[in-house]
Order: structure tokens, then sequence, then C-alpha cells
């Protein structure tokens, strides 16, 4: 992982899923992780984007 997807992963967590996966199933849960509560958002955007 770069430093760029870390701080996206940190700061907003859809935006580095969507750079990383593209538009599918991974962002759409991880927005909506991001709008219920922020923590699980930057939890699933780092496991997401670790993923090979």
């Amino acid at each position: 992982m770069s430093i760029l997807t870390i701080i996206l992963c940190i700061l907003i967590p859809p935006v580095a899923v969507l750079l990383k996966k593209g538009l599918g199933v991974d962002f759409i849960i991880n927005l909506i992780l991001t709008l219920i509560f922020w923590l699980p958002g930057v939890i699933h955007g780092f496991w997401v984007c670790s993923k090979k």
C-alpha cells in the first residue's frame, strides 16, 4: 500500500476503496459502514486495500 492509500483509508475510506476496487460491492459496503460510523469504514477500507 502506498502512503496516499493509507492516508485516504484513514481520512476518506470510500475514496480509497473506489480507487483500489472501482465502483462495486466493496465500495457500497464501505460507504454504508462509513456513514453509520467512521471506524468500521476505516477498518473495512484497510482490509480491502491490503488484499492483493
